[in-house]
């Protein structure tokens, strides 16, 4: 199983002997999963469908779906709203005889808004169930073609995360092989600062001088670190290679891969190690940045 990016676009479209259909979808990152939908009047009944097949496939991403349906030339039908047209004539009864108010006309009531409607073709009984078969075949059409942009986007993604990864694993490898983590070079490091103890006049008490040492060493010790890091890499590569929505699994080792090159440049006190300790950062930045993507 591959990763799957949050980004994605995708748009099916059907039509039958009344009307024409468009459906759109777009997806972008979000930390859950959340379902924006646009039904045109009358296939409001479509919802709960749209929403339990959108779950089915993602977990995560902002979705956006729209459905836009036109009537084909030709179809369109238009109803009295008598409920509408019977108020406004008693209104107007009411005002019989007002001065300065002439008695509308049958025509003049027609006009307004409301009392002609279109009749909405869904709300045609057998043809209705027809065309929500066809619309709900169009719909998945579609979040399988948004699955599939999504995957390839994936794909994509995960190239490039996988290049980081190795990129994390070469730089740690040349840190573990930095001069400064040698043992002679540790003693000798040791060794300069105990002369410069002795030089300033401090009390050569041998207890305490090893205490000193001791904690010397431990705070300039980075293996712990670099053991943390391998461990971290190795988990990210393996999620990765395991596929599906791991997406907040890599963030959060993002995360833990950061302090780790963090601690690494506080105890650094190698110019070298330190360049390295800064390559590290930046490619776990990249890293992080690119895991948003990842659903």
């Amino acid at each position: 199983m591959s990763v799957h990016s949050m980004t994605g676009f995708a748009r099916a479209e059907g039509r039958d002997g009344t009307a024409d259909w468009v459906w759109e979808a777009k997806s972008v990152n979000g930390r859950g999963l959340d379902l924006r939908c646009r039904l045109g009047n009358g296939l409001e009944a479509l919802e709960p469908a749209l929403r339990k097949a959108v779950a089915a496939r993602f977990k995560r991403g902002n979705v956006s779906i729209n459905l836009r349906l036109t009537r084909q030339a030709g179809t369109s039908q238009v109803r009295v709203n008598r409920e509408l047209l019977d108020d406004l004539i008693a209104l107007a009864g009411e005002y019989r005889g007002a001065e300065g108010i002439e008695r509308p006309g049958l025509d003049g009531l027609l006009a307004l808004r409301g009392v002609i409607e279109p009749v909405d073709e869904i709300e045609a009984g057998d043809d209705c169930a027809a065309r929500d078969k066809a619309i709900e075949a169009s719909m998945d059409e579609l979040l399988d073609e948004l699955s599939a942009a999504r995957a390839a986007e994936g794909a994509s993604l995960g190239e490039i995360v996988g290049a980081q990864l190795a990129e994390m694993e070469r730089l740690s490898q040349r840190a573990g092989e930095c001069a400064s983590l040698r043992p002679e070079a540790a003693k000798a490091r040791l060794a300069a600062q105990v002369a410069a103890l002795l030089e300033a006049g401090a009390p050569a008490l041998e207890e305490r001088l090893a205490q000193e040492l001791a904690i010397l060493a431990v705070k300039s010790d980075v293996r712990e670190e670099l053991d943390r890091l391998a461990t971290h890499i190795a988990a990210a590569g393996a999620l990765l290679s395991q596929g599906g929505a791991v997406g907040r699994k890599l963030d959060f080792l993002a995360q833990e891969l950061n302090r780790e090159a963090n601690t690494l440049c506080a105890k650094s006190n190698d110019a070298q190690l330190s360049d390295i300790g800064l390559e590290l950062k930046a490619v776990i930045d990249q890293f992080r940045e690119q895991v948003q993507n990842i659903e």
